[in-house]
This record gives structure tokens, C-alpha cells and sequence, in this order.
């Protein structure tokens, strides 16, 4: 059964129809967040302070957001098909993906001073420096649908393939390596490094946990609700644990390192929570897909 947790606070950030989907802690302080329906960037202080940033065009579709090297947000827009960099003042250009159709998606910095992103529709990951150089590097699947991306403890870029049933690794040097998981259809998504030197996962489609080392040992832990369609996954800083959402169910949920997981009920079950971030504060903010951002001090 769901537990309580402690008082969580509902922010209103945007009307309905907008659609706060990802979220990221700024270098300025501050949490953005990506608006994926109305092709806006919102940023909102620890203070309660709420701006948002209209972006080149409407239905560009922004999605995933993260902080780069170079003191700017980047995210993806995936109905326009071009990678975006937002400053913490709010101007905003982007970068077209050379590839026609490619539905970019997960992004993260790497370390060498560039960012990297899924190309969901036209299997590659991509490679994009600050000036808006981009490379890109074919998977060997099709079909494959590479979705969420994050930074490994050894420095290589992992990322969910949702349709191919598989985690993979891109080292900075173009190599990639797939690692299938052992349930089928688990198609996972949310991806992040964990608190133990593995990398932790979603999988929507089977309801569970997972979690892969980086030499390819794969874990898996069954959510109590199997139908639940956990979507993304976050480290907390310093407690040992990660958290995830469970998109259909309204909840949010916490795994330790050894595989034990607890999950919480948010105030709507039908907030359609997507990404999740920890703050400077200490909190964690969900970008619930409704309208509102959910903060709470776990």
C-alpha cells in the first residue's frame, strides 16, 4: 500500500494544456523546466518565483532539459527535431539535428564538454558541442527508439532503448555496447546514475526497477503495482536511494541500492507525474503533466 509522506505542495506553473513534463536544477539556483505542449521553458526560484520563457515556436514540443557547460539550459524539442539552449536570463536559440525526423529526446552533458541526446526515431545518439556542432552515431538496431540518457560513473553515455528491450553505452569515443534485459517488453525509459556506481532504471512497460552495472549485470525489482508505468528516475544527493514516478498511478516512489522499494501517493492520482529533480533546497520537485510542479522534502 502507499504510505504517507510528508506534506507535499501543489505549484501551480502553467494552465492544463501546457504540460510540464521535464524538470532540471539550474547553475543559477533556480528549477527549469520544459513545457512540452505549449513550447514554453519555465523557471521557478526556491522563493516561489514563476517566469516563463516562450520559445521560437508553439509546438516544438520541449522535452527533456539539463544544465550545460557552459552555464545555459539545454533540452530537446522533438516535434521540431532540434536541440535548444536556454540562459539563465531566458534567451533562447537552438540547433537543427541534421538528420530529418529524428524526435531527439534524453539529453545530458557529458565530460567532454559537449552534450549528447537520443534520436528517437531515427535510432542514433547524438553528439552536440556548445557552439552547435553536431555528430551523430547510427545504433546497431532499428526500430529501436533510444529514449532517456544519462552520464555513467565511468564517463560513457547510457540510455533506454524502449523498443529494442535494452539498456545500451556509447563511450566519448563512438563505441556502443547493447545490453538486453532479461524480462520481455520491459520497454525502459527513465534512466540516471545511481547512488552506487550503477545505473538505474524504469520500465514502463513491466513495473519495475532496474538496475545494470557497468560491466552489463542487470538487477530488476518488481513495483508493487505492476500496471503503475514508472517514467523516470532521479538520484536523491547523499541518502543512498533513488526516486522514480509512477505516471499511471499519480505517485511518486523511492528504491534503495538493495532493491527495497516504497511508494507515495501525490495529492491527484491523476497529475500524470513525468520528471523529477532535487532542488538546492534539498526538496524534490515532479513536473506533473496537469499543470503544476509537486515539492516535497522527502
Amino acid at each position: 500500500m502507499p504510505r504517507p509522506i510528508t506534506p507535499i505542495d501543489r505549484i501551480p506553473v502553467s494552465d492544463s494544456e501546457a504540460g510540464p513534463y521535464a524538470i532540471t536544477a539550474g547553475p543559477d539556483g533556480a528549477m527549469w523546466f520544459t513545457m512540452i505542449h505549449s513550447g514554453r521553458i519555465g523557471r521557478l526560484t526556491t522563493a516561489g518565483v514563476l517566469d516563463h520563457h516562450a520559445l521560437d515556436s508553439a509546438a516544438c514540443g520541449p522535452s527533456v532539459i539539463t544544465p550545460g557547460p557552459d552555464g545555459a539550459l539545454w533540452f530537446t524539442r522533438g516535434q521540431d527535431h532540434r536541440i535548444g539552449r536556454i540562459t539563465v536570463t531566458g534567451e533562447a536559440t537552438s540547433f537543427a539535428v541534421p538528420t530529418p525526423g529524428s524526435g531527439p529526446f534524453g539529453i545530458a552533458a557529458a565530460s567532454d564538454g559537449a552534450l549528447w541526446f537520443t534520436q528517437m526515431h531515427t535510432d542514433r545518439i547524438g553528439r552536440i558541442t556548445v557552439d552547435g556542432q553536431v555528430t551523430e552515431f547510427p545504433l546497431p538496431v532499428s526500430g529501436a527508439f533510444p529514449s532517456a540518457l544519462t552520464t555513467g560513473p565511468d564517463d560513457a553515455l547510457w540510455f533506454t532503448l524502449n523498443q529494442a528491450n535494452a539498456v545500451g553505452r556509447i563511450g566519448l569515443d563512438g563505441h556502443i555496447t547493447l545490453h538486453p534485459l532479461p524480462t520481455e517488453r520491459a520497454a525502459p525509459v527513465g534512466i540516471t546514475e545511481g547512488p552506487d556506481s550503477a545505473l538505474w532504471f524504469v520500465e514502463i512497460g513491466a513495473g519495475q526497477i532496474g538496475r545494470i552495472t557497468v560491466d552489463g549485470r542487470v538487477d530488476e525489482f518488481p513495483l508493487p503495482e505492476r500496471t503503475a508505468r514508472p517514467h523516470a528516475i532521479t538520484a536523491q544527493p547523499g541518502a543512498g536511494l533513488c526516486w522514480f514516478t509512477e505516471w499511471g498511478t499519480g505517485r511518486v516512489g523511492s528504491v534503495t541500492t538493495d532493491g527495497h522499494i516504497e511508494v507515495y501517493d501525490l495529492p491527484v492520482s491523476s497529475s500524470e507525474p513525468h520528471g523529477l529533480a532535487f532542488g538546492p533546497d534539498g526538496a524534490l520537485y515532479v513536473a506533473m503533466e496537469t499543470g503544476e510542479l509537486a515539492h516535497l522534502t522527502p
